[in-house]
C-alpha cells in the first residue's frame, strides 16, 4: 500500500539553475525504449537542448522502460519548460515511428483525451534536488549501475551499456578514440561538486 502511494504522489517540480535526479516512466511500464532507434530519439533531444542552452547533462541512462538523467533546467524553451519539450518531442517522434513501424502497439498507447490520441509517458516523473555532492554522485552510481541490475542483465559492465553516461565518467576522455561515444552534451558533474 505505501509502495501505491508512492507512485501516486510523486513531486516532478523543478527549480530553474538546480541540479536534479529526474526519471521518467513509459506509460505502463512497457518496453518501448527496448530497441535502440527510440533510444536515439531521447539522444538527440537531449542533445539539442543542450545546444540551444535550455539544459545541461550530468549524468543518464536509458531503460528499455524508463529514463534517468542528472541535470540542470537552465531557461524556458519558448513557453514551455525543457523537460516538457523532452516529454513532448520524444511522444511525437515515437507516435510517428510506431505509426510506421508497428501501428499495433501504437494502440497500447491511445487514451481519451481532449488534446492528444496517445500518452508515451507516465504524467510523473519523479524529480529530487541533489543539494549535495554526496546525494549527487549516490544517484550517479545508481543510474550507471542500472543496467547491470538482475532484474535487466542487460550488460556485466557498466561501461559497456551505451545508452549511459557511465563510459564517459570511467575512462579518462583523453584516451578515448573520436569514434567513442561520448555523448557531447555530457558536462562533468566533478566540475560541480
Amino acid at each position: 500500500m505505501e509502495a501505491d502511494i508512492f507512485r501516486e504522489h510523486r513531486k516532478s517540480h523543478m527549480r530553474f539553475g538546480e541540479i536534479y535526479f529526474w526519471t521518467s516512466t513509459i506509460n505502463n511500464w512497457q518496453r518501448l525504449l527496448w530497441p535502440d532507434t527510440y533510444k536515439d530519439v531521447i539522444i538527440n533531444s537531449l542533445d539539442y537542448l543542450t545546444s540551444i542552452s535550455k539544459i545541461e547533462v550530468f549524468g543518464f541512462v536509458i531503460m528499455p522502460n524508463h529514463v534517468h538523467f542528472i541535470w540542470k533546467i537552465l531557461d524556458f524553451n519558448g513557453k514551455e519548460t525543457p523537460q516538457a519539450s523532452f516529454l513532448k518531442y520524444t511522444a511525437h517522434q515515437f507516435q510517428k515511428m510506431l505509426c510506421r513501424q508497428d501501428k499495433n502497439k501504437l494502440l497500447s498507447y491511445e487514451i481519451d483525451a481532449v488534446n492528444k490520441k496517445h500518452e508515451f509517458w507516465r504524467r510523473d516523473p519523479l524529480a529530487i534536488p541533489l543539494y549535495t555532492g554526496k546525494v549527487a554522485y549516490q544517484k550517479l552510481d545508481y543510474i550507471h549501475c542500472s543496467p547491470v541490475a538482475k532484474h535487466w542483465n542487460l550488460v556485466s559492465d557498466p561501461c559497456d551499456y551505451h545508452y549511459s553516461s557511465a563510459r564517459f565518467y570511467e575512462i579518462d576522455e583523453s584516451v578515448l578514440k573520436p569514434t567513442d561515444s561520448t555523448f557531447r552534451f555530457l558536462k562533468n558533474l566533478r566540475e560541480v561538486y
